[in-house]
């Protein structure tokens, strides 16, 4: 019998983030760091408009580009909130901020366009070029730079076939940030190369201490844009699956054509929350900044106490500390620390082969959790080093 499996999906490796997750699950007393996941319920208020909008039968499709009061929500939000000015014909409500991301990048790339992809980063990126018909590019981001894409690297990467950049700051898994005149240094080899930009700014409302600057926002860059972010990470709903994409009408029309015929709409009801949350939220993702920002301040210095060299993140909810010290892979440590101390953080090769020397850790967890985790983390390095 033939092999009925394709050699592309099977070419793409499964994620890292989930093995480890999956591990976690049949181990008693396991902690895990791993996860990029806030602790936090959805806000109540939230949750209670889903419901309300279920009782009242508001369960049927809606259109593909998504609620038309939460469409008008979302453009009125970002252009208070990032200066972002964009028209109902420019904005469609996804599955996630992953299908905006999936579907942009099909919407675009011919078979053979190369896609630079800044690594280490989200694992999604790489796999969907390949599976649109793309390459992906790697460029290896350096601790020493904080993690920021420079000009050089930029275009040295640059061939005749690259068509696209991937985007992705505040960064997942470094935390990472780029701010406006990092930006600005870049935007004239776009212009130069005429590259499209997918900017992934999911976790922009989670920036410390200074407010995060869009890409998408500034001068001359719209039509060369494509801007995705979500619910999930800024007000807790992960499980709902709510994102939207912004983009130039042009690129928007072959975007929507290809959700219409995959996904039809967005859940309903979690339109009706995403409508709460982005309306009525604001406190509530002030708190959870808040709390975040300590969390980060906490871990930071308990892995300088611990004697672990760790690049101090400025945004989402994430530490990368470099591991390479030890004289093992990220795959080694993470899966001894794992079988020696029970607790799961994830490989940095999960995000690239950038990430290799380094581990990932989230710190959207319980504060009890990461001072557990952290005792644990030194037991283990401690037995390292005898």
């Amino acid at each position: 019998m033939r092999d009925f499996t394709s050699s592309k999906v099977k070419s793409i490796k499964p994620s890292g983030i989930r093995k480890f997750f999956d591990i976690a699950s049949s181990i008693d007393g396991c902690i895990s760091l791993g996860v990029g996941e806030p602790d936090y319920e959805t806000p109540r208020h939230v949750s209670e408009r889903a419901a309300e909008a279920a009782a009242k039968g508001q369960t049927f499709y809606t259109s593909n580009q998504g609620l038309p009061a939460l469409r008008k929500a979302i453009l009125e939000w970002n252009e208070k909130a990032y200066d972002l000015h964009y028209g109902d014909e420019e904005i469609l409500v996804t599955v996630g901020a992953s299908e905006a991301i999936d579907i942009a990048i099909r919407a675009c790339i011919e078979p053979g366009d190369e896609v630079i992809v800044p690594e280490p980063c989200y694992v999604c990126y790489s796999a969907d070029v390949t599976l649109a018909g793309g390459i992906a590019k790697p460029i290896r981001l350096k601790e020493e730079n904080q993690f920021r894409l420079t000009p050089e690297e930029l275009e040295a990467a640059i061939t005749p076939k690259t068509k696209a950049i991937i985007l992705n700051y505040p960064n997942n898994p470094t935390g990472a940030i780029m701010e406006k005149e990092d930006y600005e240094k870049l935007i004239p080899l776009f212009e130069k190369y005429d590259l499209l930009v997918i900017t992934d700014e999911i976790y922009s409302e989670l920036t410390y201490p200074h407010p995060h600057c869009s890409f998408a926002s500034l001068p001359g860059v719209k039509e060369r844009t494509i801007y995705i972010n979500g619910f999930s990470k800024a007000y807790s709903m992960t499980g709902w699956r709510l994102g939207y994409a912004l983009a130039p009408k042009e690129i928007m029309a072959q975007m929507i054509k290809i959700h219409q015929f995959t996904i039809m709409c967005a859940s309903t009801i979690s339109q009706y929350a995403g409508l709460e949350a982005i309306s009525h939220g604001d406190e509530d993702v002030i708190k959870m900044r808040d709390d975040y920002n300590r969390r980060r301040q906490l871990m930071v210095s308990e892995l300088q106490r611990i004697g672990l060299p760790c690049f101090e993140p400025k945004g989402a909810f994430y530490l990368f500390p470099y591991i390479g010290g030890t004289g093992m892979t990220s795959e080694e440590f993470c899966l001894g620390l794992l079988e020696k101390e029970k607790l799961i953080v994830v490989p940095g090769t999960a995000f690239g082969d950038s990430g290799e020397g380094f581990v990932r850790i989230s710190y959207a967890y319980s504060e009890k959790a990461l001072k557990e985790g952290i005792l644990r983390l030194e037991r283990y390095l401690n037995k390292i080093r005898k």
